[in-house]
């Protein structure tokens, strides 16, 4: 696996990026060589932040992981994403188109039957058009953590969602 480094507020010193390197050498068993993993890593005030994504056929594989100590941060980093490919193998390979980003062994090697995910409840409600701030007043009223409108401004369906630090993110569709 290939490494591509970013850092924001932080000098990536070649000990930050051994320890990334070796962690994520551990990963290397799941994925093809050719395969690109984009690591960032930023500080903000005493928050040490690592984000890896992972780029497959048909989605991507990411982790993002706070701490106190970037080195804690590397490694929780790799155990999650380790976590990830071992809960969500089955779906992942069942989806043909994906094969050819992870080795052999990863594809070929029986699997536990993990737990199938179930929807246990659906909600039907009526859609309004709205602002993009007018939909984050409304989620806090509602105190959730997402909220789905369509955006006034674009006629498209949207989510508000709350964001670490009292801060509001929005997801729009790429058409």
């Amino acid at each position: 696996m290939k490494i591509t480094f970013t850092g924001k507020n932080i000098e990536l010193t070649e000990g930050l990026k051994a320890a990334v390197e070796d962690k994520l050498s551990k990963l290397d068993k799941y994925f093809a060589p050719d395969t690109v993993a984009k690591v960032t890593m930023s500080v903000e005030k005493e928050r040490q932040k690592i984000e890896v994504t992972i780029p497959v056929k048909g989605g991507i594989i990411r982790s993002e992981q706070v701490s106190d100590d970037m080195y804690v941060s590397i490694d929780l980093v790799q155990e999650i994403i380790e976590r990830q490919l071992k809960k969500y193998r089955n779906k992942i390979i069942d989806k043909k188109q994906n094969v050819e980003s992870f080795t052999k062994a990863f594809v070929e090697d029986p699997f536990e039957e993990e737990e199938e995910i179930k929807i246990v409840r659906t909600k039907k409600f009526d859609i309004k058009p709205m602002y993009a701030e007018d939909a984050c007043i409304q989620m806090e009223l509602l105190g959730h953590d997402f909220y789905v409108f369509i955006n006034a401004e674009t006629d498209q369906v949207n989510v508000a969602y709350k964001r670490k630090g009292n801060t509001y993110g929005l997801i729009e569709p790429e058409i």
